[in-house]
């Protein structure tokens, strides 16, 4: 995947999206940007991003619970917290709402780049890993469905 992926930056702060967003593109990055969460719902609905930033404060849901919905419509997307307002609470929230990272703004670019590219090697890793289970589940299925049309069609011997 590596840098074609597509990032989604939710963020009420324009300035700060758009530096983030001229950021991830210079490192060859595919970015889209979202204001409010509504916004991220109805983009996720209808694109697939490779990972997310959400900003903990949105001006319509609270970062945790937009991290919720953008699991049901990407299961897989890493998602990054970013916020202003570190506390061991906000972190414990942001875990038990399956965010991928927690990071501290202001960012640091270096760190958030290096989060980044984890996250989506292991996307990537994971999605390989579920692709080559499918494939030998599908293959031992087609034998066994095989075996089975073999068998109804051999006439079995009576003593």
């Amino acid at each position: 995947m590596g840098r074609e992926a597509k990032i989604l930056i939710i963020d009420d702060d324009r300035p700060l999206r758009e530096t983030l967003a001229l950021m991830l593109e210079q490192e060859g990055y595919i970015v889209d940007t979202a204001g409010n969460g509504k916004e991220a719902i109805e983009k996720t609905n209808s694109t697939l991003y490779h990972l997310a930033i959400v900003d903990w404060r949105l001006p319509d849901i609270e970062g945790t619970k937009l991290l919720g919905q953008l699991r049901e419509t990407i299961p897989k997307m890493p998602k990054i917290m970013l916020t202003g307002y570190p506390s061991m609470n906000n972190a414990i929230s942001a875990v038990n709402e399956n965010a991928d990272a927690f990071i501290v703004k202001p960012a640091d670019c270096k760190a958030l780049l290096e989060t980044i590219e984890h996250l989506l090697k292991k996307r990537e890793a994971e999605a390989s890993f579920s692709e080559q289970k499918m494939a030998s589940f599908l293959e031992t299925r087609a034998k066994e469905i095989i075996e089975s049309k073999k068998e109804e069609q051999t006439p079995s011997l009576k003593r």
